[in-house]
């Protein structure tokens, strides 16, 4: 048995070449002249106990990656497999069963709560349509959930429009481990926060992490927030996955082009940036459906670049030690 296969079978989520193509529309008949490669071949692992970041900048498909693994949206290719089984195959009962183990925290902490409902109901109704409340300790349940999140047994009886943001995002994550999950999809937590409330909630998700054993993908476009709580770091833009690597490795020593001017735009607690400042000067531009070539060819400030970059897309493959990078000229 090959490392690579050990590492299959310990991974509990297994993401294989996931593409989502939306269909661009015109005209009085509707046709699809185009599409948005919104996913584009992306292909990782989550191990149990992990967390895996995956970080860009708005629009490169990072939530929308989030949304295909736990089904919310549907694949337009790839597989999905979840602790060896592909959900893409789950019938309706077995896709009831797989969102038991697996949940979202959503970026907007308002948006994402019923605002006519408390607390109380909220989880209870959680407890319900999962069939996992005890006879008679529906409430003691409730509370404990509040417990395990920082909030106070009375909370339960008030309504979303009575907390702050944090406290907000706090009933967000104990209704996501109200079903006991596995894995948590954490979609932007903490951008809608204050940083002072940031540090709070990114503590509770690791405590609840080694309390739970969860494993998480964590969705940020906050680099400042990655390396506190990600074991590895996925890198993606426009769709494409363009380095993978442990959290320290990134940090120390980025490869891509791109991760280095992310990396870049970073500022120092006592001011300074961690990396010499290199500035991208065009914006990202999705390419059309039958663009070829490396999708940050237009943007990338690499002095070197040559016919390969233009006409071939890289491949995402080994660059140094264990870190991925999809560049030619590494």
């Amino acid at each position: 048995m090959t490392e690579g296969d050990v590492s299959a079978r310990n991974a509990l989520v297994e993401v294989e070449h996931l593409a989502k193509h939306f269909p661009v529309r015109r005209g009085v008949l509707n046709r699809t002249i185009d599409h948005v490669r919104a996913v584009d071949g992306v292909s990782f692992q989550l191990h149990r106990g992990e967390t895996l970041a995956l970080v860009g900048e708005s629009g490169c498909g990072k939530t929308t990656t989030g949304q295909l693994i736990l089904r919310l949206i549907e694949p337009t290719a790839g597989r999905l497999l979840f602790d060896g089984q592909d959900t893409l195959l789950l019938d309706r009962a077995g896709l009831r069963k797989f969102r038991r183990r697996a949940q979202i925290v959503f970026q907007d902490p308002y948006g994402s709560l019923n605002p006519r409902m408390t607390v109380r109901t909220m989880l209870r109704e959680v407890l319900s349509v999962h069939g996992i409340g005890r006879d008679n300790g529906v409430d003691d349940q409730v509370v404990e959930l509040l417990g395990a999140v920082g909030l106070q047994p009375d909370d339960a009886r008030k309504y979303p429009h009575e907390f702050s943001g944090g406290q907000r995002q706090r009933v967000g994550i104990a209704r996501a481990l109200a079903v006991q999950p596995d894995f948590i999809v954490a979609d932007e937590p903490v951008s809608a926060l204050d940083v002072s409330v940031q540090a709070q909630v990114l503590n509770l998700l690791a405590d609840l992490q080694k309390s739970f054993q969860l494993t998480y993908l964590f969705i940020t476009h906050d680099l400042s927030v990655v390396h506190h709580i990600a074991n590895r770091v996925a890198v993606m833009y426009l769709g494409k996955i363009v380095e993978l690597s442990d959290a320290d490795s990134l940090f120390r020593n980025p490869l891509h082009p791109y991760t280095r001017a992310l990396l870049s735009a970073v500022p120092l607690a006592g001011g300074g940036w961690a990396h010499e400042r290199i500035v991208l000067h065009s914006a990202a531009a999705g390419p059309p459906d039958s663009a070829t070539g490396c999708p940050f060819y237009s943007r990338c400030p690499h002095p070197e670049k040559d016919s390969r970059c233009r006409s071939s897309a890289p491949p995402l493959e080994p660059k140094d030690g264990d870190a991925l990078a999809a560049c030619h000229k590494l």
